[in-house]
């Protein structure tokens, strides 16, 4: 026992990663992205596999919006004009995502966040993960 115990305390240590979002991090929103799963408060998660449209996110100096985007076939992608728009405010060492429309305010806390996903968590404990979008590549 004495010598597991110092083992595990080992494993313990190193597994424990240092996950926080920096300021420079929050670049990698920008892009394509696409939802992988999302998970519900009471443990339940639904994935996702191909999905018909993917989430354009464009952000500056803390400030940004959100598009809906559906890719064609031809590497071109059909949108419509409606815009999420949204800012980044820190406290502590969290991030938040605070959007404003006309018709509701709304908050997700960014969790987690690397060059090929995020996730974010919304008021109501849902857990959105995302993926970076990989177009569909038809050989001609």
């Amino acid at each position: 026992m004495k010598r597991i115990l110092p083992l595990l305390l080992i494993l313990l240590l190193w597994s424990c990663k240092d996950s926080s979002i920096t300021e420079k991090d929050l670049t990698y929103l920008n892009g394509y992205w696409e939802i992988s799963e999302v998970e519900f408060p009471d443990g339940f998660t639904k994935e996702y596999g191909l999905n018909p449209s993917i989430d354009f996110i464009q952000l500056k100096e803390k400030k940004g919006y959100r598009k809906k985007m559906k890719p064609q076939f031809d590497g071109s992608y059909d949108t419509s004009n409606d815009v999420e728009n949204f800012e980044v405010s820190q406290i502590n060492e969290t991030y938040t995502l605070r959007y404003k429309s006309e018709f509701s305010e709304w908050e997700e806390k960014l969790v987690a966040l690397d060059s090929v996903s995020f996730a974010v968590t919304n008021q109501e404990g849902v857990t959105y993960k995302y993926k970076r979008f990989e177009p569909i590549k038809i050989p001609q």
